[in-house]
Formats: structure tokens, C-alpha cells, sequence
């Protein structure tokens, strides 16, 4: 556990950068700018900062040294995503960032969806001598994560945050107008009742996926209340459940556009398993383009988000703040918006005239649904 030098029985050079920060209270910015001596601090800021470090007998390490030379070598992430497909492209892209930009990344899960334990997981970065911290969905938007790293004066920045904060820092794509790209690529095969699989619920991008589907019935003359949605939550077993409740309606769908990747193929799996034919008898398109995509047969027709490149960004945004100088960003709001493309494959096509009706809406038997669970 990191201490605050009490007593004086930390030696030389064992207090962070952060120890003296949280001594001062100042951020670790401000800290390396009086080490450094530049000017742009008030003298009882200084004078604050240089009691901490002569109390803490703190030593100015490597990191301090390249912060202030504007390099950045410990970075934080803190992720927790029930896609392993998008956490793997993710984490794939915040390396490879790293690694181009000699960054060190020090990774950090919280699966919980608890306030306090998710302040917890912000707060053990305090022990550590991170200099920034990356937050991707759904953590990008818990706001007692984002308190507790203000709160520590660390700079953030989020990916795939739907309503950014003055100030802060963020990466993403246009969700709503790449998922309503994908629903016009469906009508113009022909398709009039389009079936939907919602992301999860806390999720910013779940309801701009939402809307941009809306808004291309819309555009087409259909009226989105007559569109059959179900709930979904960004995993294979969600997918299932919602594909499942799609085609057993009394008018099931003849496409499909799930949220995620992950859901699509669950919809693929359970169109196999009720007989129909994909696209034939049912089109199923995805999210993301991410493995399962390219794994399922037939592969996916998807939305491609740049999910490691968004890493890198979110990356490089967090670096240039650190060289500029803000401190913890109090500046200006910055965001980055990535082009998505929409990839087509196999899994959609024309609807088939005639469809299998009862083949479509038949009721699995209840023993056959949960076996594929």
C-alpha cells in the first residue's frame, strides 16, 4: 500500500511522484513543472510542492524526468467489456500505441458494475506512478470512475464516451449515422421488416445505435414503432435469448442488425438451428467487425469500427495533453472522431419470396433452447 512518507520511513526515492502531488495538493503535472523549475507556477504552489518533496525526501525518478521532457511513460487503462472480441482489438491498439511511442501501460480490469468497487479500481492507480489514464466503454462513462481520477488530478482520456464533459478528452466513432447506414444498406435489399438487438442499456453507443436504425426506417417511409427490438447486452448468450424472441413472434423479421458482432453470431446461430437458411431465408448483420465476424458461417456483414485505432488515438490525445502542459485538463474539449466503413460479406441478401413462415415463427422447444445455452 502506498504511504505518504509518514514519519519519514519511506528512504530516498521510495515516494512517487503521486505521494507528493497528494501531499501538495496539487496534480502530478504541477509537481514535475516545480522539479523542473518552470515558471508557470505560483510561488505558494511551489513552495508547497517543495515542502512535500523535502518531507517525503522524495527523488525525482525516470518517469518524473520524461513527463517533464513532455514523454509520458506510464499510462493507465482501466476496461471492463463482455465482448472479448473488442477488448482484444482494443488492447491489441493501446499496446502496439505504447510501444510505438515508449509509453509503459499498466492495465487494470473492473468487471463490476458496483459504484465503490469501481472507485476502488481508479483509486489502486493512485499507488502508482501513471501519469494518464485511457478509459474505453463502459467505464468511459461511469462518472465515480471519472470523479475519482479528477479528483486525483490524473488526465483521462475516454473512447466511445456519448456526451463528453467540457474539458475532457475523447475518441469515437458516429454510431448513430454508421448504424443507420447499415439499415439502408438492408432496405435497399429489399427488407421491410428489420429486426433489432440493443446493446447494453448503459452503453451511450447502445442508443445511438438505436436511433440511427430509427431514423433510416424512418427516412424509408417505416414506422420505427413497428420495428421488432429486443434487448440485447453486447454478449454471444444475450444474442441468443434476443434472436430467439425475434423469430418466435407471430410476424418474425427477414433481416436482422444486432449491435455487436457477438450478437450477430448468436442470431446466425440460432437461425441455423430453427432450419432457415442465412440469407436466404434470414439476413444477419453485425457491429464492430471484429473475430467472430470472419468466423461464423456465413462471415458477417458489419459495420467496421476502428477498435485499435481508436486505442492508438485515445493513445496519442493523452500524450499530446501531457506535453502540453494541461493540468488535469481544464482546458478545452478535444475529440476525435474515426471513420467507420461498412464491410459487406455473405450474411445478408434479398428477402427469399415465400418465405417459411412456420418455419420462422414455430416455437422452439423449451429443451431444445436451453441445451443451446
Amino acid at each position: 500500500m502506498t504511504g505518504t512518507g509518514k514519519g519519514g520511513r519511506r528512504g530516498r526515492g521510495s515516494a512517487t511522484i503521486q505521494d507528493v502531488a497528494r501531499a501538495a495538493g496539487v496534480s502530478a503535472m504541477t509537481v514535475s513543472r516545480v522539479i523542473n523549475g518552470e515558471k508557470n507556477v505560483r510561488e505558494a504552489t511551489r513552495a508547497a510542492v517543495r515542502e512535500a518533496v523535502d518531507r517525503l525526501r522524495y527523488s525525482p525518478n525516470m518517469a518524473a524526468r520524461s513527463l517533464a521532457a513532455g514523454e509520458a511513460t506510464h499510462i493507465g487503462l482501466l476496461y471492463a467489456n463482455p465482448s472479448a472480441a473488442y477488448l482484444s482489438q482494443l488492447l491489441v491498439g493501446a499496446l502496439e500505441g505504447a510501444r510505438r511511442a515508449g509509453c509503459h501501460l499498466l492495465l487494470e480490469a473492473c468487471e463490476s458494475e458496483k459504484a465503490e468497487e469501481q472507485a476502488e479500481a481508479a483509486r489502486r492507480f493512485s499507488s502508482t506512478e501513471i501519469e494518464g489514464v485511457i478509459l474505453p466503454p463502459p467505464l468511459s462513462e461511469s462518472r465515480v470512475v471519472l470523479a475519482e481520477l479528477t479528483a486525483m488530478g490524473v488526465p483521462v482520456v475516454t473512447i466511445a464516451m456519448g456526451q463528453p464533459a467540457d474539458g475532457s478528452l475523447n475518441v469515437r466513432i458516429d454510431d448513430a449515422a454508421a448504424a443507420a447506414e447499415m439499415t439502408r444498406h438492408l432496405l435497399d435489399l429489399g427488407h421491410r421488416r428489420v429486426g433489432f438487438i440493443k446493446g447494453h442499456p448503459n452503453h451511450t453507443a447502445s442508443e445511438e445505435r438505436l436511433q440511427g436504425f430509427a431514423a433510416a426506417l424512418r427516412e424509408a417511409g417505416l414506422d420505427p414503432a413497428d420495428a421488432p427490438v429486443e434487448q440485447g447486452y453486447f454478449t454471444f448468450r444475450s444474442g441468443l435469448l434476443a434472436a430467439e424472441r425475434l423469430l418466435a413472434r407471430h410476424e418474425p423479421p427477414t433481416a436482422i442488425f444486432a449491435s455487436n458482432d457477438d450478437m450477430a453470431a448468436a442470431a446466425i446461430s440460432v437461425a441455423h438451428r430453427r432450419g432457415l437458411a442465412v440469407p436466404g431465408d434470414l439476413s444477419v448483420v453485425g457491429f464492430d467487425d471484429t473475430a467472430p465476424a470472419t468466423t461464423v458461417w456465413p462471415e458477417l456483414t458489419t459495420v467496421k469500427q476502428p477498435i485499435a485505432a481508436m486505442a492508438e488515438a485515445a493513445l496519442d490525445l493523452l500524450l499530446a495533453e501531457l506535453r502540453g502542459g494541461r493540468a488535469g485538463g481544464a482546458s478545452g474539449h478535444a475529440e476525435r472522431v474515426l471513420e467507420h466503413a461498412m464491410v459487406v460479406r455473405e450474411s445478408a441478401g434479398p428477402p427469399r419470396a415465400g418465405l417459411r413462415a412456420d418455419a420462422r415463427s414455430a416455437p422452439r422447444p423449451r429443451s431444445a433452447v436451453k441445451a443451446a445455452l
